[in-house]
């Protein structure tokens, strides 16, 4: 059986695995302070799982509430609650035991864990029950999401993240969030159908101007956070290398999410039978995003190798 049939039992598609790239965040820990060992890897993997199932518990929470308006959807229709194949009783079930047991299993494998899980809940709940629908709060909850989801890797392993890096980390997804916003927008221009409420606040000046600022301190504080111990950021500003990749990641995802890209996509010109709005989904199908990435963590994994042998300081 292929991942891809796996994906579509309908209760685990439900729990939206594909949104689980995200949790990779709490890595960041580890890896940043090359504390690679079985301890440390172990206590990412629990957080990791940990926010998977909690992130999960909040997307069958949506579909719940969103179920009505789901089903008029032309895509979220085909969403397991909507289209009746995982009954609204199971997936409250399933959602309540997510919920309970990721954040009792963090408070017993460190407090700041737990805390930090109860934290992002709570965030989901205000997210669900009114920020999704207010302007510029909704993209500010996703990206503290983000922040929550480093500093539990942190919590986790018991490791030191900079200051630098946390913000670096909310810039990044505040940026996501953004860029979002714009092909969804553009999406609904191009392929036509009904849009949330809270898209009819935006408009795409509006969301070029925050891209601008975004992108600039996102930027600002990567390559801050990459130029070492001076400012509270890397363990060697060695990793200023690193810094041509995540300009090109940045640049590449904007390329993607840029309207006249989008009709160009959607036009079927590159093949690519339109460009998603999800940005879990960029990560695992575009190629040169995935060699970025894929090229940025063995650059981090040399630097951080050679300066355990004494080669660099």
């Amino acid at each position: 059986m292929t991942i891809t049939r796996i994906m579509r039992f309908p209760y685990l598609e439900a729990l939206r695995p594909r949104q689980w790239t995200k949790n990779l965040v709490v890595f960041a820990a580890p890896l940043f302070a090359y504390s690679i060992n079985i301890n440390s890897l172990l206590g990412s993997l629990l957080a990791f799982a940990l926010f998977c199932a909690a992130s999960s518990g909040f997307y069958l929470i949506n579909d719940i509430a969103d179920v009505e308006a789901d089903r008029r959807h032309p895509v979220k229709c085909n969403r397991p609650i909507a289209a009746g194949k995982v009954s609204i009783p199971a997936a409250i079930a399933m959602a309540a035991i997510l919920l309970t047991g990721s954040i009792g299993i963090g408070l017993l494998r460190s407090p700041w864990l737990g805390i930090t899980i109860l934290g992002y809940a709570l965030l989901q709940v205000a997210y669900n029950l009114r920020l999704k629908r207010t302007a510029i709060l909704d993209v500010i909850a996703i990206a503290s999401g983000f922040v929550l989801r480093a500093a539990a890797g942190a919590a986790a392993t018991s490791i030191y993240l900079s200051p630098w890096f946390l913000l670096c980390t909310a810039m990044l997804a505040l940026f996501l969030g953004v860029e979002k916003r714009k092909a969804e927008l553009r999406l609904i221009a191009v392929k036509g159908g009904k849009t949330r409420a809270v898209l009819k606040r935006y408009s795409l000046p509006l969301l070029s101007r925050m891209e601008s600022v975004i992108t600039t301190g996102t930027i600002m504080t990567y390559a801050l956070w990459s130029s070492g111990p001076a400012v509270s950021g890397a363990t060697t500003p060695w990793m200023l290398v690193t810094l041509p990749f995540v300009l090109y990641g940045v640049f590449r995802y904007q390329l993607l999410s840029d309207p006249q890209e989008i009709e160009r996509r959607s036009a079927g010109e590159h093949g690519a039978g339109g460009v998603t709005e999800r940005p879990e989904e960029v990560l695992l199908k575009d190629r040169p995003i995935l060699l970025t990435v894929l090229c940025w963590l063995l650059t981090v994994f040399a630097i951080l190798a050679l300066k355990q042998q004494g080669v660099i300081k």
